[in-house]
């Protein structure tokens, strides 16, 4: 699964990537926008105030100057002192002066500066007034409209405040050199410009209103847009979550219908599972390694499918051909998870949990760090099970004696750290002491049917007599007596009567044997001789009427003995029978 979400998340993590570019981008664009509008409108401005500008001075230029009264502030100009009439007297006895194109331009330029603020300025290179002297801009506005006749601007500070300067070339024309023939310039050259500096305010105020109106706006649906993401992202892993999960009830129940094959390790997965998760948590591992450590868990045993059954329900210790056979279970598995896209970050952690440290496991024989971490958590795991649990042909031992075990096996069988986490983490672990060795179900029952007993008669064979004299005295067996029965001239009775009959007979035989107490086993030895386990003494002298009923008019007889397995001392199968 975290392979799901992982491309879920890249798929987010791009979309949220693109949309905040996407967003940015735009607000960047019509910020820059608003601001490039603001400095046109301010260029727009300039312009146009510099063709009023030009058009009044045209104007005046058209007339050769204009008179005004002489006052103050129009005192006569004295750079016009050459022109022979530049005073005059009126017939009404007003005194009246010349002024010409640049001197009322410029007046005009300063009375407009006081109400609006915008400064204007007549320039040249040539000076007639000093007045006019130009500034480091506008004499490299001059010297490049010399050179190219065109208009020069920019955006500049002056006196700490943000202006758009603009300067239009004076070109000379015929009325100008009423005034400037002195100077030396002859039509068409460029004698100096209008400079006009418009203050870059209220363009800029307006550019920001409309930029924080963008940006708002565009803040909002940008959190919608990563609303919109997030909640794709969250339907989207809510729909893997549901797929994943309906095919994980699948797979989980396949699982435990094959652990109901299986009853000594039903619940075997789960607790391999529940230790993973307790050493991993100890571990310090994440959230998302521990649920991949649990689902491996759940599965580690499924490639069990594909094992025979006459190997998987075996009760008893598999021989060396029937344990290679089982390891192949660990390949099975590999291979059928790999295939799932949902299980192939998990497949390998299956694939490796039989490797012992030491490098003596299957299937590769890794060893140290070769094997994947969550593997070796999953084989410590798996090995306090297994010596936890009852089987038939060992009995469990305690959380106590399976971590010292465990700690002995540190750095051979097992990885030193996961040791050392197990031992704290599974500590205080509560077993399930319910797993009987006694067949209990129906399936139990068949199952050992199947591996423990005669087909002949239906009672317990040879095998299962001595796991249980083995294994007496524990959790699961208290025995007290052994009944050796012997049949006396069953063989003539075969000669006699065919082998068929005698299978007959000894099948009837061991029905009325196992009728004689609830609390007993009865088991089939050496062809015509039984052995009875009881809890209690049986009185077979009791119940020999029942017994000869059986055997009557067959020509076969019985005996039998008694031994207390206690005081005789009897443990193992070899021991009784010395005393047959």
């Amino acid at each position: 699964m975290s392979n799901k979400v992982h491309f879920i998340n890249k798929i987010v993590y791009i979309l949220v990537f693109v949309w905040s570019l996407f967003i940015f981008g735009v607000t960047g664009v019509q910020i820059l926008n608003h601001y490039s509008t603001a400095e046109e409108q301010a260029k727009h401005e300039a312009i146009i105030s510099v063709k009023k500008d030009l058009a009044y001075r045209t104007w005046v230029a058209s007339h050769g100057g204009v008179y005004v009264p002489v006052t103050k502030k129009t005192p006569p100009n004295p750079y016009l002192s050459h022109i022979k009439n530049r005073d005059v007297n009126t017939t009404s006895g007003q005194h009246l002066t010349l002024m010409n194109p640049a001197y009322t331009l410029s007046q005009m330029m300063k009375n407009y500066s006081e109400l609006y603020g915008s400064k204007g300025h007549i320039t040249s290179r040539t000076l007639m007034n000093p007045v006019n002297a130009s500034d480091k801009w506008e004499e490299a506005a001059l010297i490049y409209a010399e050179k190219t006749g065109k208009s020069s601007y920019k955006k500049e500070y002056i006196e700490d405040k943000e202006y758009f300067r603009y300067l239009k070339p004076f070109v000379t024309e015929k009325s100008c050199l009423k005034c400037h023939a002195f100077q030396g310039y002859k039509v068409g050259d460029i004698r100096g410009g209008v400079s006009v500096a418009i203050p870059m305010d209220i363009f800029n105020e307006q550019a920001f209103e409309a930029s924080y109106i963008d940006v708002s706006i565009n803040s909002l649906v940008y959190l919608l847009g990563l609303l919109v993401i997030f909640y794709g992202r969250k339907k989207a892993r809510e729909i893997l979550e549901s797929k994943i999960k309906d095919y994980e009830q699948h797979i989980f129940s396949l699982v435990d219908i094959l652990e109901r094959r299986d009853s000594y390790t039903a619940g075997h997965t789960q607790r391999v599972a529940k230790y993973s998760v307790l050493i991993a948590k100890q571990m310090g591992f994440n959230k998302e390694k521990v649920d991949d450590l649990y689902r491996a868990c759940m599965l580690h045993d499924i490639g069990k499918i594909s094992t025979p059954d006459s190997i998987l329900l075996k009760p008893g210790k598999l021989n060396s051909l029937e344990y290679e056979i089982i390891k192949e279970h660990v390949v099975v598995s590999y291979e059928l998870l790999a295939k799932v896209d949902i299980y192939k970050d998990i497949a390998e952690i299956v694939r490796h949990h039989h490797e012992h440290y030491d490098g003596s496991g299957y299937p590769q024989g890794l060893k140290g760090d070769e094997i994947p971490i969550l593997s070796q958590v999953m084989t410590v795991a798996d090995a306090f099970d297994a010596m936890t649990t009852n089987r038939v042909y060992k009995t469990r031992k305690s959380v106590k004696v399976a971590l010292e075990e465990l700690k002995a096996l540190s750095s051979l069988q097992f990885h030193a750290e996961v040791v050392k986490a197990a031992l704290v983490a599974l500590r205080d672990v509560k077993l399930d002491l319910d797993v009987s060795q006694r067949p209990q179900t129906k399936l139990e029952k068949e199952r050992f049917a199947y591996f423990y007993k005669d087909l002949t008669t239906g009672v317990y064979n040879r095998d299962y007599l001595e796991f249980m004299l083995a294994f007496n005295n524990t959790e699961q067996f208290n025995i007290k007596y052994a009944y050796a029965v012997y049949l006396h001239d069953f063989s003539l009775y075969n000669k006699n009567n065919s082998w068929l009959e005698g299978d007959k007979l000894l099948e009837k035989f061991a029905k009325a044997l196992e009728s004689l107490s609830d609390e007993k086993f009865v088991f089939r030895i050496y062809g015509d001789d039984f052995i009875i386990l009881s809890e209690n003494c049986l009185d077979l002298e009791m119940n020999r009427d029942t017994l000869d009923e059986v055997l009557k008019d067959t020509g076969v007889s019985f005996s039998y003995k008694t031994f207390d397995l206690e005081a005789d001392n009897i443990n193992q199968i070899q021991e009784l029978e010395k005393r047959l």
